[in-house]
């Protein structure tokens, strides 16, 4: 038998990251081993290596290979058998590309379930958004040719999996800059009050927000039980659906932003309910629409010089030269006659302004989890960015556990700076 002449403790002190991963639940792994083909590498020291990855802020698997090789009291400190050949790049990415999300899932929920154990996660206060993953593609280089670089019908030859998304943003107030990109999203959902991630999920970046709202939750319920006071998001999630969803189903408090599609225009209505349109005239009213897909309600008013003769004597065309007067029958406008949910939100009192202003944790997170290389990837294919994306917030999680077990309490979002330090040899 091989005797080891040396051991790594031989070669460093420091066993911070040991004394880390000691904090760290295992899924398992045995039952997703395959029975032929290469010899396996411990599926725990592989896990533990990527989460070392990202604290060390290796943006590549080729870099926590070189580091394997170049530093074997880390490796062996992660559960490698440094007599053997320690794995290359392609065993990182099929770890990746192979191991089933769910399991790693398990992680996360065993690590916000101790969290919860310790009074950090409460859970009254949550707050979701989106944020964006490009795939490695040569689409996303806007210095390549490519034909038809946007086109969101066709599928993409080096990650058939990834779809167009759209990021939008405000450089300037009232300027809008719409990006597209190939690539994935991920939805995390946020404990505003410790800032602390419980949950999330990756989807193409096709699919919209409004689709992973209400099943994503139902989810989070199921398994953690919180009693949400209040929920948080951008004006993406402002749709009935979602707030009578929070409200009644949740019993929670909508906090999400207004958006402007949903607002009702700026109308001048007379005492017997009409309205007046801008050449000072009352309009006509036509009677009410019902939309059933929405199961709601319109009181629709229309042109009057259009649709009352006196006044079509007295006007040639409108007084104001609408445009719509030439092109249409005039302007119109709907007013929504049943019960809205919206109505019920007061959104300028303080209570809902304090609550709204949490929402900028879910930033802070986002900064957190790109620090620790989310966002940039060099995988593809769907389950190994889920699986990227899921290690990513273990590695947070995992921080944030070690943090109050060894007494840094107020060091639990420290991601960056926790292990080199505050953690003791």
């Amino acid at each position: 038998m091989q005797q080891k002449l040396f051991t790594a403790s031989d070669f460093s002190h420091s066993k911070k990251y040991k004394k880390l991963f000691s904090f760290l639940p295992y899924p398992p792994f045995r039952d997703c081993l395959n029975s032929t083909g290469r010899r396996p590498y411990p599926r725990e020291a592989i896990l533990k290596a990527l989460i070392y990855g990202g604290l060390r802020r290796f943006n590549t698997l080729s870099e926590i290979s070189f580091e394997l090789f170049n530093n074997i009291h880390i490796a062996e400190d992660l559960g490698f058998d440094i007599l053997k050949p320690l794995p290359s790049l392609e065993r990182f990415s099929a770890f990746l590309q192979d191991i089933d999300n769910s399991l790693l899932r398990s992680v996360r929920n065993k690590l916000v379930h101790s969290l919860i154990k310790c009074g950090i996660i409460k859970g009254r206060i949550l707050s979701i958004d989106s944020c964006p993953i490009k795939a490695p593609v040569k689409e996303n280089n806007l210095k390549t040719i490519v034909k038809d670089r946007f086109d969101k019908h066709k599928y993409i030859k080096g990650d058939p999996e990834s779809r167009l998304g759209v990021i939008i943003n405000f450089p300037k107030p009232e300027t809008r800059k719409v990006h597209y990109f190939w690539g994935y999203k991920n939805y995390p959902i946020i404990d505003s009050e410790s800032e602390l991630p419980v949950w999330e999920v990756t989807h193409p970046a096709n699919v919209h927000e409004t689709n992973i709202f209400i099943p994503e939750f139902l989810k989070l319920q199921r398994e953690f039980s919180f009693n949400i006071k209040a929920i948080t998001g951008d004006s993406n999630f402002d749709t009935e659906k979602i707030l009578m969803f929070i409200k009644n189903e949740l019993h929670a408090k909508p906090v999400i932003s207004k958006n402007p599609r949903n607002q009702r225009p700026d109308l001048e209505i007379n005492s017997k309910g009409k309205i007046v349109c801008i050449a000072n005239l009352e309009m006509a009213c036509r009677g009410i629409s019902y939309m059933k897909a929405k199961n709601q309600a319109y009181k629709i008013f229309v042109c009057p010089i259009h649709h009352y003769k006196k006044l079509r004597k007295q006007y040639i065309c409108c007084p104001m030269q609408h445009p719509k007067f030439f092109t249409q029958k005039g302007c119109c406008h709907t007013i929504r006659v049943d019960d809205n949910v919206r109505d019920s939100i007061d959104y300028n009192s303080q209570s809902f302004k304090n609550i709204h202003k949490k929402r900028i944790a879910s930033e802070r997170v986002f900064s957190r989890l790109l620090s620790i290389c989310m966002q940039e990837i060099t995988i593809h294919g769907l389950n190994a960015v889920k699986n990227k994306c899921t290690i990513a917030n273990i590695t947070v999680l995992l921080v944030a556990l070690a943090s109050y077990k060894l007494n840094f309490k107020d060091k639990i979002r420290f991601v960056k700076t926790f292990v080199p330090n505050f953690l003791k040899e």
